[in-house]
């Protein structure tokens, strides 16, 4: 009741607004007149005080895309201690009725414009905007430095922002300058994101479902406390015997190339990617790295082997991170893909020494700066403190209070499931940022929840071979927003899609299959087929 109440208070307030389209206006007049349009608090759905568009200008037709009004704006903080939001809206004049809100990533701290393509959409593709959507995004509720800047995090409003709230806030700015522009509210509206964009797409389904008619969260950071945890004990691995863990870059390799040996072949394609998890977590457990990677007496004797020390580290990435207690329902972070095909082979990933600074630098392995960043500003909110010295069972209530606030683990996706809404969900089997295991449990806990009818009826699940963070050997590219708008509009769920690779000079397509199964080889025609591969569960 209180929901609904809300609402109707909502939209009432966003009814007053004055509407250009009855007006006669042309779009440049129309564009013009929204200049200094002043959005009330009581048209936002979360504390604020209003919002005010900046500025407005209208973007003649260039390339695919055709003419629109680009809105920046401003949503002002309930509290005065606390940043501003920054916001932008992009109007076509040839609007086909719906409306794309794009995610950010990171920690967010910069203006997402909505003027690029979503998120894994291929190039050849036209962006939304092009395609007659009007298009948003923000920067998230603040603004921040290069990395992962949290300093943001101690500010309570600004952190809520970033963890849950900057969606809707976003989400209704955009309402208000849509029905001053047109008249009318859009007859769909989507969120697209990866990443932490991804993440805001689950906080839209699950945290605003009337808002909302179908999402696309790719590889989703949905659970930030617990991930941010799982990067801190990457770096807890490496570097807490003085280093002695710690992989350079060419023991990484040593480390993955023999992965891919053992397993490249397990999906009837040699092609430099793994098909076949299950199995290659068979061929190759930790187990096989001793039996064979392990240097003489397991003492460090170079590039060409590993210590006792690194292959403990490697077991210790491999497998999950348990808590003496539980974080919106869960206790453990899963393993990250290192014996499966992620390469953790980038120059920052396990980074260029063995021995971290306080604070971090770009030196460092990544995953440990993002860990250590989460520690000092989310949980400790003490800039100087030094993250390998962290003990989670010490700092139980401000990890918990965390995870309340910036994960979307146990919000029930029950409300968006009854009205209708629909949810794409992708991540790559190589991802070295966030393990594929994170949203595989997340599934997972959908099934126990709606049950595997219940849950195929609204959402579906894509595990992507090659894929890794937004690159990877196989870089897939697909139509997300189009597949949403379709299965939203037809009813009817998608099945196999097809990824193409977006990689420079690639000209090769692949089943996506739908979570367990994944693409074997027939045996026969063209690897860069997709027809050549069928979709299996073995």
């Amino acid at each position: 009741m209180k929901r609904v109440l809300a609402t109707a208070l909502l939209l009432s307030a966003i009814s007053a607004l004055p509407t250009m389209a009855q007006t006669n206006a042309s779009p440049a007049e129309a564009c013009a007149r929204l200049s200094g349009l002043a959005i009330p608090a009581s048209a936002i759905g979360l504390p604020t005080t209003g919002a005010t568009v900046a500025s407005a200008v209208l973007t003649p037709a260039a390339g695919a895309t055709g003419e629109y009004c680009a809105v920046k704006g401003w949503i002002l903080p309930a509290s005065p201690d606390a940043p501003r939001m920054e916001f932008q809206v992009n109007l076509p004049s040839a609007w086909n009725n719906k409306a794309a809100q794009l995610g950010g990533g990171g920690y967010d701290g910069s203006l997402v414009t909505g003027l690029g393509p979503a998120a894994l959409q291929p190039d050849s593709l036209p962006t939304p905007l092009a395609r007659g959507y009007v298009t948003l995004g923000s920067d998230g509720g603040h603004k921040g430095g290069p990395g992962f800047d949290g300093t943001f995090a101690l500010n309570e409003e600004a952190l809520r922002n970033y963890g849950q709230q900057s969606v809707k806030k976003t989400h209704d700015a955009a309402m208000a300058v849509i029905k001053a522009r047109y008249g009318a509210a859009p007859k769909r509206f989507y969120f697209v994101g990866a990443s932490q964009g991804g993440h805001e797409a689950l906080d839209a389904a699950a945290r605003y479902p009337a808002d909302y008619d179908g999402v696309v969260s790719n590889y989703p950071a949905y659970n930030i406390t617990m991930l941010q945890l799982g990067s801190w004990n990457v770096g807890k691995a490496l570097y807490e015997s003085g280093g002695a863990g710690w992989l350079n870059p060419t023991k990484s390799k040593l480390l993955t190339d023999a992965v891919l040996a053992a397993c490249d072949g397990l999906d009837g394609a040699k092609d430099g990617m793994i098909s076949n998890v299950k199995g290659c977590t068979r061929a190759f457990g930790i187990a096989k790295v001793r039996a064979t990677l392990r240097c003489p007496e397991g003492r460090d004797a170079g590039d060409a082997c590993l210590s006792d020390a690194q292959i403990a580290a490697v077991e210790k990435i491999a497998s999950p991170l348990k808590l003496p207690y539980a974080v919106q329902g869960a206790t453990e972070f899963p393993g990250w893909a290192v014996l499966e095909g992620s390469l953790f082979q980038g120059g920052s990933t396990f980074g260029k020494r063995a021995v971290p600074t306080n604070p971090p630098t770009g030196d460092d392995a990544l995953l440990h700066n993002v860990g250590a960043a989460f520690i000092k500003y989310f949980v400790t909110q003490q800039p100087g403190f030094d993250a390998l010295t962290f003990k989670p069972e010490a700092f139980q209530a401000q990890v918990q209070r965390a995870g309340s606030i910036v994960d979307v683990t146990e919000v029930d996706l029950t409300p968006f499931r009854q009205k209708g809404g629909k949810i794409l969900m992708t991540h790559g089997t190589t991802d070295d940022f966030i393990t594929p295991h994170n949203s595989v449990n997340y599934y997972n806990r959908q099934v126990a929840k709606h049950g595997q009818a219940g849950l195929d009826g609204f959402l579906r699940f894509y595990m992507i071979p090659g894929l890794s963070h937004g690159f990877g050997v196989f870089n897939a590219k697909y139509d997300g927003l189009g597949e949403i708008d379709r299965w939203v509009e037809s009813g009817r769920a998608p099945g196999e899609l097809v990824a193409t690779d977006g990689n420079k000079d690639a000209h090769r397509a692949r089943p996506m299959c739908l979570y367990p199964a994944w693409p074997k080889y027939k045996g026969a025609g063209s690897m860069d087929d997709a027809a050549s591969f069928s979709c299996v569960r073995e």
